[in-house]
C-alpha cells in the first residue's frame, strides 16, 4: 500500500518526466520545423503530409529521448527535495534508504511499460512515416537503401540478382533467378533485362525474356520478347530500405531477422541490435533511475546546477558508448547482445556504487 510519502515522491516523479516531454518536445518540433521549412516549400510537401509528419516527429525522437528526460526529471526534483532537506527529513524519522527509494522503483517500472508499448508497437509505425516522409521531402534524391549489385536468397534452393533496382519506378535491371533442386543441382534458370513491378495488375514484367531448363544433360532455352507473370517475393524483398527494422513491430521484427538470416544478408546484425535496443530501452529506465536518485539525493555545495551538470555528462558517456559499440556490431561483426549489454551493464554497476555511498 502507498504511504502519503509514496505517493508525494511517485507524482513528483511522473509529472516531472511528463513535464519534461511538454517542454522539450515543442522546441524540438520547432527546431526542426525552422530547419526543414525551406525544403518542405521548395519540394512542395502537402500540409496535411506536414502535419502527420509532426505527429510521428513527436513519438519518434520522443522515445529516443525518453532515457535522458527521465534522468534529467530524476535529478532535477531529487536535487530540489535534497535542497530542501525534505530527504534528510524523510530518512529521520525512520524510514530506511532502501525504503525511500520504493517510489522511484514503481515510477521506473510504469515507464519501463510505457517504454516497452511504444518501442514495440507504436514508435515502429511513427518511425515509418517519418522516415517516408523524410527521404520524399526533406532528402529528395537521397538513397535510402542499396540499388546496386543485389542478390538475395528466396527459401532454401531459389536465388535472384539484378544489377540495380530503381526503388521510384521498381524496376531491377539485368534480372537472374535460379532455382535449386533437393540434389542441389540447378534445374531451371530464369533471366532478362529488366524486371518491372505492375501495381496496378499485382504481377511481373520481364523483358528480354530467356528461362534454361536443365535435364541432366539435356538443356531447353525458353526465349519471350517479354512476359508477364508471378514471383514468390515481393519487390521489395530485392533490396529493403535501410530504415526497415525500425518500422516494423516486436513479431515482425523477429519474423524478418528470421527471414534476412535465412537468405543470408550480410547486414542482419544491425536488425538483430534494433531488436536488442528495444529490450534494452526499459530496463535503462531502472539503470537511470538508480544513477539519478545517487546523483541528487546528497545535498551539495552548489546545488541543483551541480547535479545537472554531472547529470549530462553522464548522459553524454551512455550515449557515446551506446553509439560506439552499436556501430561496432553493425560494422565488425561485434555481437550485437553484447553491445547492447555492457554499456547497461557497465552503468548499473555505476550506479549500484554510487547508490551504495550515497546511503552513507
Amino acid at each position: 500500500m502507498l504511504t502519503i510519502i509514496d505517493r508525494y515522491i511517485l507524482k513528483k516523479y511522473l509529472s516531472t518526466f511528463g513535464l519534461m516531454l511538454l517542454l522539450f518536445v515543442p522546441i524540438g518540433i520547432m527546431l526542426n520545423l525552422a530547419e526543414q521549412i525551406g525544403k518542405m516549400i521548395d519540394n512542395e510537401a502537402p500540409l496535411v503530409e506536414i502535419l502527420i509528419y509532426y505527429g510521428n516527429f513527436t513519438i519518434y525522437i520522443g522515445s529516443l529521448l525518453f532515457p535522458i528526460f527521465l534522468f534529467l526529471s530524476i535529478i532535477f526534483f531529487t536535487s530540489k527535495m535534497a535542497n530542501n532537506t525534505e530527504i534528510v527529513a524523510i530518512l529521520s524519522s525512520g524510514v530506511s534508504f532502501g525504503r525511500f527509494l520504493r517510489p522511484y522503483w514503481i515510477g521506473a517500472s510504469i515507464i519501463a511499460v510505457l517504454m516497452f508499448l511504444m518501442g514495440m508497437f507504436i514508435v515502429p509505425s511513427a518511425s515509418k512515416g517519418f522516415n517516408e516522409f523524410k527521404f520524399k521531402y526533406l532528402k529528395k534524391g537521397s538513397k535510402d537503401r542499396v540499388t546496386s549489385n543485389i542478390f538475395n536468397q528466396l527459401g532454401e534452393s531459389d536465388y535472384i540478382y539484378v544489377s540495380s533496382f530503381d526503388p521510384a519506378r521498381q524496376i531491377g535491371y539485368n534480372f537472374t533467378y535460379e532455382h535449386f533442386g533437393e540434389d542441389g543441382e540447378l534445374e531451371y534458370k530464369i533471366s532478362s533485362a529488366n524486371i518491372r513491378w505492375l501495381e496496378e495488375d499485382s504481377l511481373y514484367r520481364l523483358t528480354s525474356y530467356t528461362r534454361r531448363n536443365l535435364r541432366g544433360d539435356t538443356e531447353i532455352v525458353e526465349t519471350r520478347r517479354r512476359l508477364d507473370t508471378l514471383f514468390a517475393f515481393q519487390i521489395d524483398d530485392l533490396t529493403p530500405v535501410s530504415y526497415i527494422a525500425e518500422t516494423k513491430n516486436l513479431f515482425e521484427l523477429n519474423q524478418f531477422i528470421a527471414d534476412q538470416r535465412r537468405k543470408g544478408a550480410s547486414n542482419v546484425n544491425t536488425y538483430v541490435m534494433v531488436k536488442y535496443k528495444r529490450w534494452a530501452l526499459p530496463v535503462t529506465a531502472f539503470v537511470l533511475t538508480i544513477i539519478g536518485v545517487a546523483v541528487s539525493s546528497i545535498k551539495r555545495r552548489g546545488g541543483m546546477g551541480v547535479n545537472l551538470a554531472f547529470g549530462i555528462g553522464v548522459a553524454f558517456i551512455y550515449i557515446f558508448m551506446d553509439k560506439v559499440f552499436g556501430t561496432l556490431a553493425e560494422q565488425s561483426g561485434f555481437p550485437p547482445l553484447l553491445a547492447v549489454g555492457i554499456p547497461n551493464i557497465f552503468f548499473l554497476v555505476l550506479g549500484y556504487f554510487m547508490l551504495q555511498k550515497a546511503k552513507r
